[in-house]
Order: C-alpha cells, then sequence, then structure tokens
C-alpha cells in the first residue's frame, strides 16, 4: 500500500443547453485531495480531514464529509475494510456553484480509495458507483474521465459516450458569489412537458452535439437553446439576462446555465473569448453579488492519481 495517494480532479459543467441530466465536460478547475492511511489512536476516530483554499471553513470535516464516504463506499463495493484515513482537500473549485464540486468529491473519494487498495476497480466500476453516489452522470463521467461526456442509465447500465469538442471552441465562466443548490433548482422545474418542448430538445442536442464537434458556430448557437430547464431556472439567477445579452453582443455562439447554476457558461470562438469574459463581468456589475469571470479550457484527462511513497 502507498503511504499517500494524490488524486486530482476537473472542474465540470453539466446539463448544456438541451443536455439536462445528460451532457457535461470536464474544466481546467480543479480539486485535489491527499489519502494517507495512518495508525488511530484507541480514542481517535478513524479518520481526519484537513481542508485548505478558497471557502475551506465551509467544507463538513466530520463523518458525513462527501469525500470521506465516498472512500468508504468504494471500500464497501471491494468488499474489504477501508483502513483509517488522513484526507487533506484543496479546493480550487468553488462550492455550490454549478461547477460539479460534489462531483470531485464523489471521485476523488472513490479513487484514492481504489488506489489505496490496489486498483481493484476498473474506470467503468468506479463510474457506476459515482453515478449511484451523485444520482444522475452528467458531472461525475466528465470529472472521471475528462472531455466532453455524454452519459445515459439505459435498463439500469450506465453507457459513456465520449463526445468530439473542437479545439476552436472556448469555455468563459462567469462565477457569482452566491450558491444555488442543485435540489432548489429541480424544485423549480415542471413535474410535465408538452411533446412539442420534448421534440424541441431532441432536434437540438443534435444540432449542438454537430456543432461542438466540428466547431461550426451556427450550429452551437443554435444547439444551445433549451426548453426543459433553462427558461424556469434562470428566474433564480438575476443577472442571467444581462449577462446573455453582453456575451452574445460580444461574440459568444451562447450563454447556458452551467449545471444547476448560479455560474454561466459562453461558449465563443478564440478570438471572441476575452472580450466575451470582459463584457460577461461589466454587465454583472448592477446585481447585489459579486461576480468573476474566467476564459477556460477543456480538460482531456480527468481524474488523475498519483502513488506518493
Amino acid at each position: 500500500m502507498p503511504s499517500t495517494v494524490a488524486v486530482t480532479v476537473p472542474a465540470t459543467t453539466a446539463n448544456i443547453g438541451p443536455g439536462f441530466d445528460c451532457l457535461g465536460a470536464a474544466f481546467t478547475l480543479y480539486n485535489r485531495f491527499h489519502f494517507t492511511p495512518f495508525t488511530p489512536l484507541s480514542d481517535s476516530e478513524p479518520f481526519q480531514i484537513t481542508v485548505v483554499g478558497t471557502e475551506s471553513k465551509r467544507v463538513n470535516s466530520g463523518a458525513s464529509n462527501l469525500v470521506y464516504r465516498s472512500y468508504l463506499k468504494c471500500y464497501e463495493r471491494i468488499g474489504i475494510s477501508a483502513p483509517p484515513v488522513h484526507i487533506k482537500i484543496n479546493l480550487g473549485v468553488p462550492l455550490s456553484r454549478g461547477l460539479g464540486s460534489s462531483s470531485t468529491a464523489i471521485v476523488g473519494g472513490i479513487i484514492g480509495a481504489n488506489t489505496l487498495a490496489g486498483s481493484p476497480l476498473t474506470k467503468a466500476e468506479i463510474a457506476r458507483l459515482a453515478n449511484q453516489i451523485e444520482g444522475h452522470p452528467d458531472n461525475v463521467v466528465p470529472a472521471l474521465f475528462g472531455g466532453a461526456q455524454l452519459a445515459v442509465v439505459t435498463r439500469g447500465r450506465l453507457q459513456v459516450c465520449h463526445l468530439t469538442w473542437h479545439e476552436t471552441v472556448m469555455p468563459v465562466v462567469i462565477i457569482p458569489e452566491f450558491e444555488l443548490s442543485t435540489a432548489d433548482a429541480r424544485r423549480v422545474l415542471p413535474a410535465q412537458y408538452s411533446r412539442a418542448d420534448a421534440i424541441f430538445n431532441t432536434a437540438h442536442i443534435g444540432l449542438l452535439l454537430q456543432g461542438l464537434a466540428t466547431g461550426n458556430g451556427d450550429w452551437i448557437s443554435g444547439g444551445m437553446s433549451d426548453r426543459i430547464h433553462q427558461p424556469y431556472r434562470k428566474k433564480l439567477i438575476p443577472g442571467y439576462d444581462d449577462v446573455r445579452r453582453a456575451a452574445m453582443k460580444a461574440g459568444a455562439w451562447g450563454l447556458v446555465i452551467s449545471g444547476a447554476g448560479p455560474t454561466l457558461l459562453a461558449l465563443a470562438p478564440p478570438d471572441a473569448a476575452d472580450v466575451v469574459r470582459e463584457a460577461m463581468e461589466t454587465a454583472w456589475e448592477s446585481q447585489p453579488f459579486a461576480a468573476k469571470a474566467y476564459c477556460l479550457k477543456l480538460d482531456t484527462q480527468g481524474a488523475v492519481s498519483e502513488a506518493i511513497g
């Protein structure tokens, strides 16, 4: 058993346009986790959790910590007892902002445990376990595999399809300094949809996937349209309409809610990305919450583990 396992997991965006609960991508923001087995004192708990980085004080360091719970779930799946462990969490992904922070915790916890145990689980088995913990695959799958991924559960079986993301498609995000939980974002969605809305989304996800694969801006612009979640969720993000107008005027192909929000994701050609970033920040200035925009890249590696010692 290695003395320490280091795991790096990328942030993700999910629900991209019409790709609700199935389409996600990994971006170049990261959470990092170190797992070090130790021998506890007789009266101590079988784990220690240290959290550093932005928002570290807001992370639960008790037994309900999601990284630790995922670590235990992995050992339960393997069928052996989990060794006492010290987990160090270095935060680089904002919490509850629609960038997959919970998925980094789940994937990080599983991979840390799996690596310490000698890697008995395959990546496909890790993906299935992560999906069971998270409840939907569109964040955990790209966090694990990297790139852009289409993930669906068919007859109880998780199917993962790697998608082509053209090098000229640049992601630009604006991250507001307030939280929006997935549960709150789901509560505003209707229980039923019309046939017209279902057909609309089916057609537009096909168009979006072709646009992402080819870099065709017209197809991306049309394909990012959605009738399933964004018309309802955008009301929870007060700056949505202003930021979208500014991004489009600055040259973006389209703008969507990242995950459950409140982060907003624009896709733009390379020569417009920085102008779009500045326009999004300027448009947000009238809102009561601060926000910061970033030009990111697609992460192509996904979660990476390294045995130390």
